[in-house]
Formats: C-alpha cells, structure tokens, sequence
C-alpha cells in the first residue's frame, strides 16, 4: 500500500468504525472464500440474541472474489443470511455454467491437433474458452437493483471491483455507493478508480482469466477500453478498501502455503505444461496479497508505538487487517478431481500435456464443480474455525461461546 493511501485514510475521520471485506481472484479456488465466510457468519449468529446485521460497510472483489462480492452486495439487506445465499450459488454451479469448449475427440491424442484447435478458439474469440454462459448465469442471480437497494438502505457503504485494461495497462477500480457523482476518485501511477454503477459486464471483464477468457469492453473516461482480470497488475490490493474509508480489513485469499511440485510428487525432470501454466496462474493471481497485507500490518504496528501526542497530530491512522488463506493446497485438491472438468476441456488440455503431473494446479482455476467446490467450502470453514479467536476479536465479539466446526 502505497505512502499517499495511508496519508488519504490518516485524514479521512468518520464517525464510526467501517469494516471492509476484500476478496481476492482465483477462477474455481474462491469457494474456499464462500467456506470462510459461511463459518464467520456462524460465530457471528452465536454472538447475538437477535439477527446481526451485515457485518461489512465496504466490499472490494477481484476476479471470482467480484462475483462473490457482488452477490454479498445484493443480497446485504439479509443480513448474515446472505453468506448462505452465497453457498447456494457456488453449490448449484457447474462448469457448464460458466464456460464451454468445443473439442472434437481426437483432440486428446495428439499434442499438435489440440494446439491447432485451441489456437483457433484463440484467434477467434481470443480466448481459449466461450465465457458467455457465465454472463447468463450472473444475469440470473445476480440483482444488480439488489445492490441499489442496499446501498440506499445503508446495509453497505460501498462495492467495489477491479479490472486491467489491455488498452492503456491501468488497473481500474469501479466503485459504486450511493452517491457516486459526489464522490472523489483517485489517481495512482498505474491504479485508478471510477465511480459508477457495477454491471454484469463489470463482473465479467473482472474475472476474465487472461488467456482462458476473451476480454471485455468497457468505458472509461469516455472512451471504450479492452478489460481482464484484475488480478492482473494488482500491486496493493488492499487500496480501494482504504480509500471507501476502511478501518478494519478482512482479506480473504486463496493462495496456499506451498503450491504442488511442479513437476508432480518430487518426480525428477522438466516441469509439464500444466505445471508451468499452473505457476504462471498462481503469478497472476497470488504474488502480491500477502507482501501488500504485511506491509499494512507493519505500518499499523509502527504507528501504534508512536507517543500517544505524536500520533493525534500525524496524518495518519493504522489500518487493521486479518487475513485468511487456505492451510493446504489447492493443487493437491484439485488433482484428485480432475476427471471432474468437462471431457472437451480435459481432452484438449490432456492433448496438449497440460493435464498430466503438476495439472491440477491448472484444473482448480477450471473445476466448478460440485466435488473440489465442496471441499474447498469445507476447508474454508475448517480455516476459519482454527482463527477463531482472532475472527472475533476481530469484529469486537466476545470469545465465550463454545463455538466448534460443523
């Protein structure tokens, strides 16, 4: 996070305390996020006698993180009910609900046919992959007056995602609150943010995967510009939150303590395909999560131990930020259910060697499915549950209920 946010949030002071949610990109791997939050919710309902309101004032996606947040923004009226609206998506959906791949079925035996045919779904599409069934699929549950309405009902402050643009190589924030044409924008080397109502095509161009997704159109100062993800370019994620005016951050992201081995089970040679395309995902998608929290982590830790009289005077104030992320890896996981992706994907991806050791780093971005999806909810509530105590002391709850995974 740069200098210039944190001198932003020092001289923002609002009357309360605003909580945000970050959630971070990663194709299929975000049902870990879904888990997460599910399990939040839980210890959350323990702690009060009566239904708890929405517990985030600001929400910022990126990538599959925007789709959740912005199934969470409207659905927020709900209050933590709306988390188990979130698990029903993700339990309903299917890779067939998200992307298709025509692949004829000699594709899979030969490494030079399915670069020529996937080549040719490259340059006609640019992309690999048709992402127009997840269009549909976020027409259908995503309400975007849902949102409206809970912006004007205050349940939330803020929803925000991010996007790269081919165009120009600026990292877009589009932001929307209830008063977007009285809000100030910001302006960063390479980072910029714009105040509007979120579309579908909003979400789309924010989660498409770079090579696997086609890009997206969308307008920008007046002029159209070609989005991908934005995890792409994503130096300090955690910016937007700060500057909607966040005091407490929870981030919740789905790299992992330590990626499968590249070249599968320790075996000796040359990394595949796949775990070469894994790790350029991972690239993408993970590198700059935790250096961005550390450093918000380290800020607030040096503010803190200023004298009481230096700190009221500095513009300044230190952010709190927990952050969560799988125990375990996801590649391993999602080894176990490759034989779960589409046969076309799984042809041509077998046909090009990218399937083999080291694939499932590759398939986690592509299996929604019910099985890895499952698993990965499972997890999130098992990661969740073992931080507990931090989660509420987090949101300022007692630590007294017996609280246990389900």
């Amino acid at each position: 996070m740069s200098l210039g946010t944190v001198i932003h949030a020092g001289l923002t002071r609002p009357s309360r305390i605003i909580t945000a949610l970050v959630l971070m990109g990663g194709g299929a791997r975000t049902a870990y996020q879904v888990g997460v939050l599910q399990a939040i919710a839980a210890m959350l309902d323990l702690q009060h006698q009566k239904q708890a309101k929405f517990p985030f004032e600001v929400l910022v996606g990126t990538s599959a993180g925007a789709l959740n947040v912005a199934y969470l923004a409207s659905t927020a009226r709900d209050g933590l009910p709306a988390f188990d609206g979130l698990s029903r998506f993700w339990g309903e959906l299917h890779c067939g609900g998200v992307y298709t791949l025509e692949a004829p079925m000699w594709v899979g035996f030969s490494r030079l046919l399915a670069a020529v045919k996937l080549w040719g779904h490259a340059r006609k599409r640019g992309a690999i992959l048709d992402n127009m069934p997840l269009v549909d699929t976020l027409h259908r549950a995503i309400s975007l007056q849902g949102i409206e309405e809970s912006l004007q009902a205050k349940a939330i402050d803020a929803v925000a995602v991010t996007a790269s643009s081919y165009t120009s190589g600026v990292h877009w924030t589009f932001c929307h609150t209830a008063r977007d044409s009285r809000m100030e924008s910001w302006n960063r080397p390479g980072r910029r943010a714009e105040f509007q109502p979120l579309t579908i095509e909003h979400l789309i161009a924010s989660s498409a995967i770079p090579f696997l997704f086609p890009a997206t159109p969308l307008w920008v100062d007046g002029r159209r510009e070609f989005f991908g993800d934005g995890s792409m370019r994503q130096v300090s994620p955690l910016s937007p939150a700060v500057h909607l005016g966040a005091h407490k951050v929870l981030v919740v992201g789905v790299g992992q303590p330590q990626r499968s081995s590249l070249l599968g089970d320790g075996a000796a040679g040359e990394p595949t395909m796949g775990g070469i395309a894994g790790h350029a995902m991972a690239s993408v998608f993970h590198d700059t999560l935790q250096a961005d929290v550390e450093q918000t982590q380290r800020i607030a830790r040096t503010l803190k131990q200023l004298p009481r009289e230096v700190a009221a005077v500095m513009p300044y104030r230190p952010i709190e930020v927990l952050a969560i992320q799988p125990s375990q890896s996801l590649d391993a996981v999602a080894q176990q259910h490759v034989v779960a992706l589409p046969p076309t994907v799984r042809r041509a991806l077998g046909g090009l060697g990218a399937m083999r050791n080291g694939g499932g780093a590759l398939a986690s971005y592509l299996l929604f499915e019910p099985g890895f999806v499952q698993q990965l909810m499972k997890m999130g509530e098992q990661d969740a549950y073992a931080r507990k105590d931090d989660v509420l002391a987090f949101f300022g709850v007692g630590a007294t209920a017996a609280v246990s995974a389900a």
